[in-house]
């Protein structure tokens, strides 16, 4: 089992931290959680990461110390995960000017171009959580052989549904912001909709599938 660490973050605010090694099944067991986490009196909102979740409360009502305790023998019980992703395709146009660092993937890994839009679309992905801006997916199940670190110089500007690797995972950007991760496609799919009665497409838990609409080389 994992020691995890619980720190205050400000008055209101606990965050439960279970190191560095990313994993599905830490995922499951913070996903658990959080369902449980969500009925406790005085608990406003509770936010799943990687590998951490942080629990918002009411600091006038709730005690941060038994709140703490409360969370680590959670964390030790037997955990039992109700959440039941959903299977969502997403199609992807590799390469060109949706793509423009497909080449240097491919360079990095040894691979063919080809090759890599074949592994990347072979795999399974969970989504682990949603970060960084509203409905940003970052997924777990990236084959091992296409780990390519971020770009040296992030861009300014990263058009809305670019799909990237960053390192051991893959994601897709729902708007256009700046980013580091290595675009070797892009997706017309909305991910964010705030007129939407579920915001946010993806879910954590949620199997996602990417299928090659158009590849350019």
């Amino acid at each position: 089992m994992i020691q995890v660490v619980i720190q205050t973050l400000g008055e209101g605010a606990l965050t439960l931290n279970a190191g560095t090694n990313v994993s599905l099944q830490c995922q499951q067991r913070i996903w658990a959680m959080a369902q449980q986490v969500r009925l406790w009196p005085c608990v406003y909102d509770v936010v799943p990461g990687m590998n951490n979740m942080t629990v918002l409360f009411d600091p006038l009502n709730a005690d941060a110390g038994l709140l703490t305790e409360q969370l680590r023998l959670l964390w030790d019980a037997p955990a039992v995960n109700k959440l039941s992703g959903r299977d969502i395709e997403i199609p992807v146009n590799y390469g060109g000017d949706s793509g423009p660092d497909l080449e240097s993937v491919a360079r990095h890994t040894g691979l063919p171009p080809m090759e890599v839009v074949k592994r990347h679309t072979a795999a399974d992905y969970i989504v682990y959580f949603i970060g960084f801006q509203p409905g940003f997916p970052y997924l777990g199940g990236l084959d091992p052989q296409l780990n390519t670190p971020r770009r040296a110089e992030p861009r300014l500007v990263v058009p809305a549904g670019s799909v990237g690797i960053g390192g051991s995972q893959t994601g897709i950007y729902p708007a256009a912001s700046p980013g580091g991760w290595q675009l070797i496609g892009r997706s017309d799919v909305r991910l964010f909709d705030p007129d939407s009665d579920l915001p946010t497409l993806l879910q954590p838990g949620d199997r996602v599938h990417f299928t090659a609409r158009e590849v350019l080389l």
